[in-house]
């Protein structure tokens, strides 16, 4: 397994460690999951994110490029902005979900899981082959990540950060600052449906960035905790919502998809998904009884036939009752719709519901 710049931050502060990614990974601190979620809902947490990976494409056709390889298009992105985008192969399967940074004209930085870093290096690399000027290089074993979520994290953040106006970073836009002099790309994104920073800096710097911000009362938040808050917030994890097997548009990511930039890499097959319409789709569950996990099958409740499987589930901290996402047949991915649920040999209702399931406020 290998080590992020703060894992032996992690230890001396008595996290629980595993495996994640291939990385050694605080699941939870001592105070557990549940107040750990809580307090990113209500104040603010901070996560180490380092073990995501990061490649940059630069090069007078790294617009061009990238708009081939994902569904998104990346070419119209102005400087500091940022998108979410699925990368698929020609069958319309996915290889990963991306955020994509314009940092400047030429060059741009892709963001990916930590468990795919190999596999989406080689494949984009071996898509690259065939294009001239564009240049990738794979800086995620230099770069170090951290993100601040939560709504107090902008009144945390504010007063540490130097050359960079937090109160006018809109959303999916990023700007350099210093913190205590390191360099640090600060970018307005997040993975837990609060509002929130990530940073994007120098591995070396990356430990007296995250004392500066736990000095200033910032308090950390597992793995375990960033995976509930994602559930609640319907946001997709790759290997459950998404995979070889799973579509962008079975995932529910349509969004994602502009059709009408041109060519790209799994284009004719999602466009044949798409006319031909699904057969199946990701819904968000509200149990009754019992909590899902990951493989659990979906059943229908007039015959008891298999009609999905859980990709995601648990008990909801924030809500107070089980929730789950599920690829369950299209004839049954209705709001409103009733399945069950198989957990340890007993079946579980379970209702199909409109998600997100929890959603912040927003401000005017």
């Amino acid at each position: 397994m290998r080590n992020t710049p703060l894992t032996q931050w992690h230890r001396q502060h008595q996290a629980k460690m595993m495996e994640f990614g291939g990385f050694l990974m605080p699941i939870e601190y001592a105070v557990g999951i549940l107040q750990e979620h809580a307090r990113v809902r209500s104040d603010l947490g901070m996560f180490d994110v380092s073990h995501m990976g990061e490649f940059s494409v630069t090069g007078r056709r790294s617009g061009e490029f990238l708009d081939q390889v994902v569904t998104n298009q990346p070419s119209i992105l102005a400087i500091g902005q940022a998108l979410y985008t699925p990368m698929c192969y020609p069958d319309g399967g996915t290889v990963d979900d991306l955020l994509v940074y314009r940092l400047d004209q030429t060059r741009f930085m892709v963001v990916v899981n930590a468990g795919n870093i190999q596999k989406d290096w080689q494949w984009l690399t071996g898509v690259a082959q065939e294009w001239d000027g564009v240049i990738l290089a794979d800086d995620s074993d230099s770069t170090g990540l951290i993100a601040l979520q939560g709504p107090k994290a902008e009144s945390l953040l504010k007063p540490l950060v130097e050359n960079c106006d937090l109160g006018r970073l809109q959303y999916y836009h990023a700007a350099p600052a210093l913190i205590n002099g390191a360099t640090v790309l600060v970018s307005r994104t997040g993975y837990t449906g609060e509002d929130g920073f990530e940073l994007y800096l120098p591995k070396e710097t990356t430990l007296p960035v995250w004392e500066t911000l736990f000095a200033s009362g910032a308090r950390p938040v597992g793995l375990g905790a960033r995976d509930t808050l994602r559930l609640e917030a319907r946001l997709p994890l790759y290997d459950h919502e998404l995979s070889r097997d799973i579509t962008p548009l079975e995932a529910g990511l349509g969004f994602s998809i502009k059709w009408d930039k041109g060519d790209f890499l799994g284009r004719q097959a999602l466009w044949e998904q798409k006319s031909k319409g699904l057969t199946r789709k990701i819904v968000g569950l509200r149990l009754d009884g019992g909590i899902a996990r990951p493989g659990y099958p979906v059943m229908s409740p007039q015959d008891q036939n298999v009609v999905g499987q859980v990709t995601s589930g648990t008990k909801s901290p924030t809500l107070g009752y089980a929730i789950a996402l599920a690829l369950v047949d299209i004839a049954y991915a209705t709001v409103g719709a009733t399945l069950l649920v198989e957990i340890r040999g007993r079946k579980f209702p379970a209702t199909v519901v409109k998600t997100p399931f929890y959603k912040r406020a927003t401000k005017n």
